[in-house]
């Protein structure tokens, strides 16, 4: 297996800006691959993935089906798919799909916590951010059980735009850790150093 770890992030209002000063100061400092699920709609994603990709030096993209993950690398669900990270032959494989909606999201923070959660014998550390509503909260819980060495930071109430999905992340009692928004890069990379 080639991975040995990977990074989730959810986010939803407020995400955009957030993302951007985590990302910055991740940048180059880990090799993990990061998947991001942002909710915005399908052209929203695809200007995100391009402004980033120009802005920090790691390689930014829109993930696409049956795509074989690469470190180093961060991957951005496109608006009104969900994305799963599936394992197979030694290597990591991205799935889109157009599954029905959940909590009235695609993508889903949820869908793509569920699918991580199958991943064997990889370091996992999962990132709420700031949003509206619980998406990722029910996805935690399940990451939680099949893997109770799973990191979870969300996102300081001081530093939210919105505290709902990081206040529904911390209520599942599973959270690691509680971060300020510019501590959050810093609280990552002691997770997943090289």
């Amino acid at each position: 297996m080639e991975h040995n770890s990977i990074i989730a992030i959810g986010s939803s209002t407020g995400g955009p800006s957030a993302l951007h000063k985590i990302l910055h100061q991740i940048d180059e400092k880990i090799q993990t691959p990061i998947f991001i699920v942002q909710h915005l709609p399908r052209r929203f994603t695809q200007f995100l993935a391009n402004r980033l990709d120009e802005n920090i030096k790691m390689n930014v993209k829109e993930a696409e089906h049956q795509e074989i993950v690469k470190k180093a690398t961060i991957y951005i669900a496109p608006g009104d798919y969900h994305m799963k990270i599936k394992e197979g032959n030694g290597q990591l494989k991205i799935e889109l799909s157009k599954e029905k909606h959940d909590l009235g999201h695609r993508p889903s923070v949820n869908m793509m916590l569920h699918s991580i959660a199958e991943l064997k014998n990889i370091k996992k550390t999962i990132v709420i951010l700031t949003g509206m509503g619980k998406d990722g909260a029910e996805g935690i819980n399940n990451i939680k059980n099949h893997d109770e060495n799973v990191v979870v930071i969300a996102e300081s109430s001081e530093t939210t735009v919105v505290n709902g999905m990081p206040a529904a992340a911390i209520a599942t009692n599973h959270v690691t850790e509680i971060v300020r928004l510019e501590n959050i890069a810093t609280a990552v990379i002691k997770y997943n150093e090289r």
